[in-house]
């Protein structure tokens, strides 16, 4: 039997976190664009989740591709978790009281469902990259 490189399987729940954070952006997107096209005066808040959503929702299909190599993707999550965790920021900040409503709110959870998993995501391919130990030396 062939032996397979165990760094290069991409495992299950890496597969699963990076649909988790597209659907999230994807919800976050949906219903942002619909605040947008709501009112008149826009937040500039509001634009800058709305442009992360975005992003996420266009760039992030190369992670389902990429993500069975490990250490190629990990400034790419590195960089978007940084953005989804001021856009949980943000939206805490602007919908965390008790009469918002619902979609405020929906657009809260999934901010910080999509910072969460692109978190794991950051852990897991430093762990995958790196086998857990740092070089000291380069390999010839």
């Amino acid at each position: 039997m062939a032996r397979t490189d165990s760094r290069f399987a991409s495992p299950p729940f890496f597969l699963f976190s990076n649909a988790l954070i597209w659907i999230s952006a994807v919800i976050v997107m949906g219903i942002l664009s619909y605040f947008i096209s709501q009112n008149n005066y826009v937040p500039g808040r509001i634009i800058y989740e709305e442009v992360i959503s975005v992003l996420t929702v266009a760039f992030f299909l190369i992670s389902f591709i990429l993500g069975t190599y490990p250490g190629y993707i990990l400034l790419f999550n590195i960089i978007f978790s940084y953005l989804w965790l001021v856009s949980v920021v943000f939206t805490a900040e602007d919908w965390s009281y008790e009469y918002a409503g619902a979609l405020p709110h929906c657009v809260e959870a999934f901010s910080f469902i999509a910072f969460f998993f692109l978190l794991f995501n950051v852990i897991s391919d430093w762990h995958r990259g790196y086998g857990g130990h740092v070089r000291t030396t380069s390999a010839v």
